[in-house]
């Protein structure tokens, strides 16, 4: 049985990044690896073992094209009111909440947030399967 671990994102500007997510998530971070051409940073929060790996290849001063297939990476919080308005006075411009419905019911109220280098995130109420 497989376990997730992690997922890695490139990134240009680690100091940045590591901010950005600290702020956004509260993610600090959990290891760091430098190497001759890239570094690795974990991130991981107090609540999951499930990490964001920053990798940041050294010299790489272009932002990278994330291409077609990439989607999001979600959290779940409690209030999402209340973490939306401490996004928005953190400066970080999250978009608009949103809900979904399905067959009459509440499935989920979001929203979006993009990191530094334009990965989305989408934080979602805690509530039916986003518990």
């Amino acid at each position: 049985m497989a376990k997730p671990i992690h997922m890695m994102i490139r990134v240009l500007d680690e100091a940045r990044s590591v901010a950005f997510y600290e702020t956004a998530l509260g993610l600090k971070v959990a290891d760091r690896f430098m190497f001759d051409t890239f570094t690795l940073v974990y991130l991981r929060g107090e609540e999951s073992p499930f990490e964001i790996e920053l990798t940041i290849n050294h010299g790489r001063t272009e932002p990278y094209a994330r291409g077609e297939g990439y989607g999001h990476v979600a959290v779940a919080v409690d209030d999402l009111d209340a973490e939306h308005a401490r996004l928005a006075a953190a400066g970080l411009a999250p978009e608009p909440i949103k809900e979904f419905h399905r067959d009459g019911k509440l499935m989920a109220r979001f929203f979006f947030l993009t990191d530094p280098d334009g990965y989305r995130i989408e934080v979602l109420q805690r509530h039916g399967r986003y518990g």
